[in-house]
């Protein structure tokens, strides 16, 4: 068996490092959430802002959790966190995992996220916010197409043994270099292709949001920061579909597999970046920060008011005295 590939290993903490990023980044917007969400029970200027804080809950939930998928598909993650507690991590189990691995990637967390990434932009223009569970429901409908073909690929493919295995082959077993063999989880083509539909699809579904968005904002940094979503979302996306094309072509122990699932992994990391900062910690400190200044209004209009109070009462015991 080949063993690992050095620049494999240097790509394999390259992407630890963003992943580590992306989950830091995860947890920093649940915590600006949760901030919002108990500072709006005492201030009820900050309600309206709050009012779909579940809707952004679910997309750092979706995104946190395809970094953890993300995580654990990579060997080198694996082979020094994981497999030293499980001893006995079979071949076969590694290879399920890797199947496991692709399903909730490609067929659910990921397209969770984008889709719950589509319907924060469009509830942004709605006179009225958007109900919990109907956003919730919206969020799983719109994945349950993709979710399940993926499932039919992976699990209940009745062509698999016709289609060439370079097409079909999600693991690849090498020797790591210290004796043991290691299993190296691939994208399979069919699996791409369908990701790939649902990618193009959502493209154009999120230009036609965007443009709507666009048509009704008038406040200029708002409309830059859509600007800035929307080329990071129609550049990534289409290049992480793109790069799961590619590996199609090269096994997952070649250098070259290395560099393009790099990018494809790029491509979906900015698309989680994006959303996060832009959708979810943008909103929520420019909320704070207005809440902050309605609270300084507020304790001065009432300071003027008990001034005036006062004043007005001085001027009363200034005319009895007089009378």
């Amino acid at each position: 068996m080949p063993a690992l590939p050095l620049l494999n290993s240097a790509f394999d903490l390259i992407t630890v490092t963003f992943i580590s990023t992306l989950i830091i980044l995860s947890v920093l917007s649940l915590c600006f959430i949760f901030h919002l969400n108990f500072k709006s029970k005492s201030l009820t200027h900050l309600r309206g802002f709050n009012s779909i804080w579940t809707v952004r809950f679910l997309l750092v939930l979706f995104i946190f959790f395809w970094s953890i998928i993300e995580l654990l598909r990579i060997p080198f993650f694996r082979r020094r966190y994981l497999y030293p507690f499980l001893p006995s991590f079979s071949i076969s189990q590694q290879t399920e995992f890797c199947k496991l691995n692709v399903f909730l990637s490609l067929g659910f967390f990921e397209p969770a996220f984008l889709v719950t990434l589509l319907f924060l932009l469009s509830a942004s223009i709605k006179k009225k916010t958007p109900n919990d569970t109907w956003a919730i429901t919206f969020v799983f409908l719109t994945c349950l197409p993709v979710t399940t073909l993926q499932g039919l690929l992976i699990y209940f493919n009745p062509l698999l043994n016709k289609i060439p295995l370079p097409f079909r082959q999600i693991v690849k077993v090498i020797d790591d270099g210290f004796g043991n063999d290691t299993v190296l989880c691939g994208y399979p083509f069919l699996n791409s292709v369908a990701f790939a539909g649902f990618g193009i699809g959502y493209c154009f579904w999120f230009l036609f949001s965007c443009w709507r968005v666009l048509t009704l904002v008038i406040n200029k940094g708002l409309r830059v920061r859509i600007y800035a979503l929307a080329t990071t979302i129609l550049f990534a996306l289409p290049l992480q579909i793109m790069a799961l094309g590619l590996t199609t072509f090269f096994k997952p122990d070649e250098d070259f597999f290395g560099v393009i699932s790099l990018l494809g992994f790029l491509g979906a990391f900015f698309c989680a970046v994006s959303g996060e900062g832009i959708l979810v910690i943008k909103p929520i400190s420019d909320a704070l920060d207005a809440g902050v200044n309605c609270c300084k209004w507020s304790s001065r209009n009432r300071e003027m008011k008990r001034l005036s109070e006062t004043e007005t009462e001085r001027r009363a015991e200034v005319g009895e005295e007089r009378v």
